[in-house]
């Protein structure tokens, strides 16, 4: 198999609520979109994409099944997690978890896009000493 993209497709009655939110806080541009779809790519080396279908969307399969909010979350991995978090602030976003270090080495924070997906935004720092100890065998 010669993989040519890769992307989540999040069904939400939010769909075009969802494109408004990742071109204002990220950046995104749409590559395509139907009244029932948004495919998204975000700024990158390559970009990154991510897709919104409504629920009466005319495909089959996958259901129409819409998601709850729960069991999943997009990383964006970055260079200045604090830069980020900054810039966000100063435009007004709303944050789900805010900026923090964590233990296990990564500087981080969050928010909830209009699906309810959680975006957690992270740069790898140095884990605290000992902290991956237990875990490693």
């Amino acid at each position: 198999m010669q993989l040519q993209d890769m992307y989540p497709v999040i069904v939400t009655s939010h769909h075009k609520e969802c494109r408004d939110f990742y071109a204002r806080w990220f950046g995104s541009a749409v590559v395509f979109e139907a009244s029932w779809f948004v495919l998204l790519a975000l700024p990158g080396d390559p970009p990154r994409t991510v897709a919104f279908m409504a629920p009466d969307h005319p495909s089959s399969p996958p259901g129409p099944e819409i998601f709850n909010g729960t069991g999943l979350f997009l990383t964006f991995q970055v260079s200045d997690a604090a830069a980020e978090f900054s810039r966000l602030e100063r435009a007004g976003a709303t944050f789900a978890y805010p900026l923090r270090d964590e233990p296990w080495g990564q500087r981080r924070f969050a928010l909830r896009d209009p699906s309810g997906s959680w975006v957690d935004v992270v740069e790898h720092t140095e884990a605290a000493p000992g902290f991956w100890d237990p875990f490693v065998s």
